[in-house]
């Protein structure tokens, strides 16, 4: 009989560029969980009627700069295109590539100042350093910023952003706000400093961090649709309904996941012994300890976002492969990610873990690839680590025998493909060598266990506090 060991709940690029106008960007509708009560709501008093709506659709603007936090913005465009919005990513800097953190890339529909004359119902700022100190320090952001508080509009920000750019700009005088905790102090001269996971005052809107992007997120989408779009989108996100606790693992069959290679110095101090690190990259990862990640035209890019940006914050290698005919993909939120190589070039290492994001479209896609699923055979028959979050358990490891004698989970609405199902209602589980997840809103908790796999409990305890996904 397979050992079945609970882990006890603890405390603890890509690039995109949508090429569309803020006027045509599809939209989508899902999913969320009415806010929880570590969640201090303060409600607006407008309502948009629904004929206003099918007219006028909500427009926002997402500011972005170097060294912007990539997690907080994608999962914030992300969620709120799922209700509906159409969200304008504007670059601040002089160009429309943004280098943003952790090695990503995002290239934006516009320049600031294409949007300086343009009307928006929500303007929402990711956090971030030295992103955040950018976008304060962008003359035609905080004009237009300004004005949106003078004309009693939505402004949010999150993280770094609140104390650093709207404390700055004295948008917060009088206001009950939050930030990253590290920022409190500076955030008390500017304004009624709170500890709430998100924050709602009036017309401003303001979060923690990272780990509290899909909350924030979703209360935009309760301030500019209302609480019942707000349920309609979370819902389907599949999202913790206790924000900031501990987090679990149902964990079965335990085994030790190492790294191959032993420990190694961080990912940038190695990149200085390579002089050209485009021709060298394979040599590079040769070396390595590596983890795999995939994505695929119509992959989930909130999912892909939170797994790349978590892991690489633990000081994993991460590769990203693109499984497609060129590097640059198209989410399923018509976020653009640019992969670091093609699943080609990808194909010739070997990796310590390989781990799909979902997405029905990616899901579907790395299904038919046949190069993707023989690396995910060997890693198996390897006794390798392994794993896959919402669509793909179902629709990629299940039809091709990579379930087979394992416990798994996956999005809600298809684990009823799943050929043993006995142990899905879990956020997360852990069989052996493989780990699986249900969705977005469980994705944090899902990289989150494959850090802890391989580095510990006390590192995935920091990391978790770090960014905010549990009480500091």
């Amino acid at each position: 009989m397979a050992s079945r060991h609970v882990v006890a709940p603890r405390r603890l690029l890509f690039a995109f560029k949508p090429r569309l106008s803020p006027t045509t960007l599809p939209t989508t509708t899902r999913i969320a969980p009415p806010l929880k009560k570590k969640t201090t709501i303060t409600r607006l008093s407008f309502s948009v009627s629904a004929s206003s709506m099918a007219s006028s659709p909500m427009k926002v603007l997402v500011p972005v700069a170097n060294g912007t936090e990539p997690l907080e913005a994608v999962v914030t465009i992300d969620v709120l295109r799922r209700a509906g919005a159409e969200v304008t990513v504007a670059s601040a800097e002089e160009q429309l590539r943004v280098d943003v953190c952790h090695g990503a890339k995002i290239v934006a529909d516009a320049l600031i100042s294409d949007c300086a004359d343009a009307a928006f119902d929500l303007v929402s700022l990711p956090g971030g350093m030295p992103g955040a100190s950018s976008l304060r320090d962008c003359k035609v952001l905080e004009d237009l910023v300004k004005k949106q508080a003078a004309d009693g509009r939505l402004y949010a920000a999150i993280c770094a952003s609140p104390a650093v750019v709207l404390g700055s700009w004295g948008l917060l005088k009088g206001l009950k706000a939050t930030c990253h905790p590290s920022l409190m102090e500076q955030l008390s001269s500017f304004a009624t400093a709170v500890e709430s996971r998100v924050q709602v005052d009036g017309k401003t809107v303001t979060s923690r961090g990272p780990g509290t992007t899909m909350e924030y997120a979703v209360t935009l989408v309760e301030q500019l649709f209302g609480k019942e779009k707000a349920e309609e989108v979370g819902g389907p996100l599949v999202m913790r309904s206790n924000h900031g606790d501990e987090y679990h693992m149902l964990e079965l069959n335990p085994m030790d996941w190492t790294f191959d290679k032993g420990p190694q110095p961080q990912a940038t101090e190695r990149f200085a012994s390579f002089v050209d690190w485009r021709s060298d990259r394979i040599k590079f990862y040769e070396e390595s300890n590596s983890i795999l990640v995939p994505i695929a035209n119509g992959s989930e890019e909130m999912e892909a976002v939170i797994i790349i940006d978590v892991l690489r914050r633990s000081k994993a290698n991460v590769v990203i492969a693109s499984v497609e005919d060129k590097v640059e993909i198209e989410a399923s939120r018509k976020v653009k990610l640019v992969a670091d190589m093609l699943l080609d070039e990808a194909s010739k290492l070997s990796y310590d873990l390989i781990v799909l994001p979902g997405g029905l479209g990616g899901a579907q896609a790395f299904a038919k690839c046949d190069k993707l699923v023989n690396l995910l055979k060997k890693q198996k028959e390897s006794n390798r680590p392994y794993g896959a979050i919402c669509a793909s358990p179902a629709l990629v490891l299940e039809p091709h025998g990579l379930l087979k004698g394992k416990k798994a989970t996956a999005f809600p609405a298809l684990c009823n493909k799943l050929s043993d199902a006995s142990e899905a209602e879990n956020r997360v589980v852990v069989d052996g060598n493989l780990i699986t997840s249900r969705g977005p809103g469980t994705t944090m908790e899902f990289a989150l266990a494959i850090v802890e796999k391989f580095f510990g409990r006390k590192k995935a305890l920091d990391l978790a506090k770090a960014l905010v996904f549990t009480h500091p």
